[in-house]
């Protein structure tokens, strides 16, 4: 994470005020993909990479918006803020601040700070982080609380309905609500959890693959809408499925002649996903390593070839990860088509671990990675 002393001597410099600074981690999810907006188990750890938020108050009617990664500001009228995002990546705070005056509260002037370290593009939530840290630092201006899965819904509120990307709810969930040395099994139905804990002989080695991948048909709204479609097709037979959570494997195998055939291989993902990460939950808290690294392994190649989310890289970075000592689990995680993998490894071998993957890597796909020996952090708060 920077340095928060620099951050805050930024803020001085440019506002010529005093900020309350918050800090709002990043994530990476060791298992459970493409399964929150099906209403079904994610299971995240928040990381030590983050974003800091700093806010002063203005007295002329503006909100001002600074970010130290751009190096750009944006400033809008505190009374008049714009009421849909533009692409712009002001529209992650903004539209916290259009949530917030939607849910009653004034919006005063203010401005606002925003440096990070989470890889942008790399799958591990800058975007929910930006969020979220807005969020408290809005929320302690105007003077009020909300509990940790309400602040959560909020951002992801942000998201969905000012910026227009349809996220589920597990980015900020675990922005707001991560614990230092533990994953989290969310119910993405409830916003009910558990605290699994990750073991001090556990490394998350987490492996940048450098290429974001946009292909025809691949994109995250369309791998939506084929999931939902296998959805109604299950519902149309069988009273109560709302969403994917809902279903089984067994129903896959009576209807699925029903589906359009990529429909038939999403909804296999996320069914078999759910499973898998209640599963790796269990393991995790009954020490079982093994278990959840072919848990992992499975997912990865469910991920990969049912949901069809991966790539030749991720695939490659996955593959060499196997026959390295350490490895306990790989796979790719976050959104898809390229980002990072999550490589859980044993701590006396990550720095071996991590030299040898990024120099397979380079070798193999003729890229250079970024590789990053992580630890599990605690969720979003004010920095003292």
């Amino acid at each position: 994470m920077h340095d928060a002393s620099v951050f805050r001597s930024i803020h001085v410099a440019r506002f010529h005020a005093e900020p309350a600074v918050f800090v709002a981690p990043g994530r990476v999810n060791l298992i459970g993909e493409h399964t929150d907006y099906a209403e079904g188990f994610v299971m995240p750890a928040a990381i030590n990479f983050a974003t800091l938020a700093g806010i002063s108050p203005r007295d002329d009617g503006q909100v001002v918006v600074y970010s130290e990664n751009y190096g750009e500001k944006k400033t809008f009228s505190a009374t008049a803020p714009p009421p849909k995002g533009t692409g712009h990546w002001s529209d992650y705070p903004m539209g916290v601040a259009a949530i917030l005056a939607g849910e009653g509260h004034t919006i005063p002037a203010f401005s606002l700070s925003l440096w990070g370290d989470v890889p942008l593009g790399s799958g591990l939530s800058s975007s929910a982080a930006v969020e979220v840290a807005t969020a408290l630092a809005l929320l302690s201006l105007i003077g009020a609380e909300y509990p940790g899965p309400a602040l959560a819904r909020l951002c992801q509120r942000a998201e969905n309905e000012f910026v227009g990307a349809s996220c589920g709810i597990m980015d900020q969930f675990i922005s707001v609500n991560g614990r230092e040395n533990h994953a989290l099994l969310l119910d993405c139905r409830d916003l009910s959890f558990k605290l699994a804990p990750i073991p001090a002989n556990v490394a998350l080695v987490i492996a940048n693959t450098m290429v974001k991948h946009s292909v025809a048909g691949g994109d995250y709204k369309t791998r939506r809408a084929e999931s939902e479609a296998a959805c109604a097709v299950i519902a149309g037979h069988r009273a109560g499925v709302r969403f994917l959570r809902d279903a089984t494997l067994d129903d896959l195998e009576r209807w699925g002649h029903e589906m359009a055939p990529k429909s038939l291989l999403r909804a296999r993902h996320i069914i078999s996903e759910n499973l898998r990460t209640v599963a790796a939950e269990e393991a995790l808290c009954n020490g079982d390593l093994k278990k959840l690294g072919r848990l992992m392994a499975e997912a990865h190649l469910s991920y990969s070839r049912d949901f069809e989310a991966s790539c030749e890289e991720a695939d490659a970075m996955v593959e060499l990860a196997q026959n390295l000592p350490g490895l306990i689990g790989a796979r790719l995680t976050g959104g898809g088509f390229g980002g990072c993998t999550v490589n859980l490894v044993e701590q006396s071998c990550a720095q071996a671990f991590a030299q040898a993957l990024g120099k397979g890597y380079a070798e193999r796909v003729g890229i250079e990675p970024q590789i990053h020996i992580c630890q599990a952090s605690g969720g979003a708060h004010l920095l003292e």
